[in-house]
């Protein structure tokens, strides 16, 4: 009996591994990929057949105009000759006009290099800031050099005037460190005169040492335009609306009754008027206030409105963060024996801008996106060389798609790409799951 039970248990038990076989078709590759994210059920399926069909309809309308274009003629008769009939874009504009498009249309042939050094020394001088855990902390010293090296760069003259506006700051910084332990309000007040001073004998220096053996040939403000108008703008102004944010969000929430209603007034005014209304008082209005025959240049002005403009936002943004925060950071701190700057800068701040990133980037990315606004004040901006000179050419009037989609290009490639950085920094700030 025994004998016959081990035989049946011999003949249902293995007792040897069989081979390893893939998977099926369907759990394996792309075809599981496909039916999980494609056809997981009939509604999906049916938007996948349908998204199928518009990106089909969207590329045979697109890709005979982009592959039939024509990148070398004089004009857009010359296009349209050799195209004979057939669909193709016009791409010869942007071979020919490619210098106007950048650099504008009165900035000196010769001197393309130096806003081209300009913009490639910019992520030089981000790179400790952005990339602060994979740069050494000596090139710091760099990105506090770089705004005067490349105001000088970009308008050149004589050196004199970046030196001295570096000289202000410095001095600036060293009645701040003298005075702060002994009053705020004297450090603050004498840092600001210890500037405006420097400032005011650097500007007779100059003026009295000026000459035209300058090492760069100088270009004035309103020769500036293009993309390069855009890109000057758009980096001014979002650096210098940062800082002033935070200091309008803090002041929201001071205790002190004056800085409190004085940020508000502010944030709540600039908000609740349209950017481009701020662009016309900067280019016709302010003029009236300024003493006869006083000069303020166009751009500056523009980066004092569009700075004061994405200021407001930003502070919005970061008193949000500040309000996310629990009650409970501001006990630690206070447990700890922190004053108020230093529980801001070493507890509270690091936490409000971390949960404030995408707004901040929104607003960047939003503001970037509106310095095209200035063309309507006849700054040729990248937006106001193709609506004016360029399509006012009867050279090229009437190519439209191929100059806005160059146009749309740069702006997304800036743009992506700063939303790119946002992702990554909020994956390299997070902690919560370390």
């Amino acid at each position: 009996m025994s004998d016959m039970m081990q035989h049946q248990i011999d003949a249902y038990v293995r007792r040897e591994m069989l081979p390893e076989q893939e998977p099926p078709v369907t759990e394996r590759g792309i075809v599981k990929w496909m039916r999980e994210n494609l056809f997981s059920n009939v509604t999906n399926a049916i938007m996948t057949l349908i998204a199928i069909l518009a990106v089909y309809l969207i590329l045979t309308a697109t890709l005979p105009w982009l592959l039939n274009g024509i990148w070398d003629a004089p004009s857009i008769r010359a296009c349209r000759e050799i195209l004979q009939g057939e669909v193709g874009g016009c791409f010869a504009v942007l071979t020919e006009r490619w210098n106007q498009l950048l650099f504008g249309f009165k900035y000196p042939d010769t001197e393309y290099w130096r806003p081209t050094l300009a913009f490639v020394l910019l992520f030089v001088a981000a790179a400790p800031v952005m990339f602060y855990k994979y740069t050494p902390r000596v090139m710091l010293f760099f990105t506090a050099l770089y705004p005067f090296l490349a105001y000088w760069l970009i308008w050149g003259g004589t050196i004199l005037t970046p030196v001295f506006a570096l000289l202000g700051f410095v001095a600036g910084y060293v009645v701040w460190t003298v005075l702060v332990k002994r009053s705020f309000a004297g450090a603050f007040f004498g840092s600001i005169a210890a500037a405006v001073v420097t400032w005011w004998i650097g500007g007779m220096i100059t003026g009295a040492m000026a000459t035209e053996n300058t090492l760069l040939i100088a270009v004035q403000s309103r020769d500036m335009g293009g993309f390069m108008l855009n890109l000057i703008l758009g980096t001014v102004c979002v650096s210098l609306s940062l800082p002033i944010g935070i200091a309008l969000a803090l002041g929201r929430q001071s205790s002190m009754p004056i800085i409190k209603w004085i940020c508000v007034i502010f944030i709540e005014f600039i908000r609740g008027v349209p950017l481009i209304t701020l662009l016309f008082v900067a280019n016709v209005v302010l003029a009236y206030f300024l003493p006869p025959g006083t000069t303020f240049d166009l751009i500056l002005r523009v980066i004092i409105m569009i700075t004061m403009f994405a200021s407001a936002y930003i502070a919005e943004v970061i008193r949000g963060g500040l309000a996310a925060l629990p009650t409970g950071q501001y006990e630690a701190a206070n447990s700890l024996g922190l004053d108020y700057p230093q529980s801001m800068r070493l507890i509270i701040l690091p936490q409000a801008l971390k949960i404030s990133i995408p707004g901040i980037v929104n607003v960047a990315v939003g503001l970037f996106k509106d310095t095209t606004l200035v063309s309507v004040i006849s700054m040729f901006d990248l937006v106001g060389m193709i609506r004016g000179p360029i399509l006012a050419s009867t050279e090229w009037n009437g190519v439209y798609w191929e100059l806005l989609g160059f146009a749309a290009l740069l702006f997304f490639v800036v743009c992506y790409g700063i939303s790119q950085y946002s992702q990554w920094l909020e994956r390299e700030l997070n902690t919560d799951h370390r």
